[in-house]
């Protein structure tokens, strides 16, 4: 639905949603961004997020370029156990600290990662955590429309994309807080 409504955003077609393969996605995604001749925001769902994280730890990207942020929505648990084995396949979480400002949001009732697991999953990743209330994996059976929820957190990201760019953000936790601390704790308090 964003790509229809916002003229500068497409659709990368990862392939194998029935059995999605690791580095196959993640190659997928290298070519987008590599054929990109502007920064990208990057905009990913569930094992997308994996796929995101897993190119920034073998991109080796300077921080801001080419990916200069993303919106990371609803990551399942890729460690947990009894997990699908479409999901088991990206395990283990990538190691690194995402070289771009990136906020993960979560559900509070996503049958895929519980709300902590979100949360330890933003701060493995360097990622600023919004968690959006009950809306299961936060997906088209969430019943969300056009998601202006989601449209903000884009446009923070892309916000501070353009700040770390010019040099005005410390780090990319600092240039996305937000208005709203208290969404930023952890969810155990």
């Amino acid at each position: 639905m964003w790509e229809q409504s916002r003229d500068d955003c497409s659709r990368v077609d990862l392939g194998q949603w029935d059995a999605p393969h690791r580095n196959s996605w993640v190659t997928k995604l290298d070519q987008a961004i590599r054929n990109s001749p502007t920064p990208v925001i990057l905009v990913a769902h569930s094992l997308g997020c994996h796929a995101v994280a897993w190119w920034a730890a073998l991109s080796g990207q300077p921080y801001g370029w080419p990916v200069a942020g993303a919106l990371l929505v609803a990551p399942p648990d890729v460690t947990r156990a009894g997990v699908h084995p479409g999901i088991k396949d990206f395990a283990p979480m990538a190691p690194a600290i995402l070289p771009f400002p990136a906020i993960l949001v979560a559900s509070e009732d996503d049958h895929y990662a519980s709300i902590q697991a979100s949360f330890d999953m933003a701060r493995h990743w360097g990622c600023h955590f919004e968690t959006a209330g009950a809306l299961g994996h936060i997906n088209a059976d969430s019943d969300i429309g056009f998601w202006a929820d989601g449209q903000r957190l884009l446009d923070r990201v892309m916000g501070a994309a353009h700040r770390s760019r010019d040099g005005q953000a410390v780090s990319g936790i600092e240039a996305l807080r937000g208005p709203d601390s208290d969404r930023t704790r952890s969810p155990a308090g």
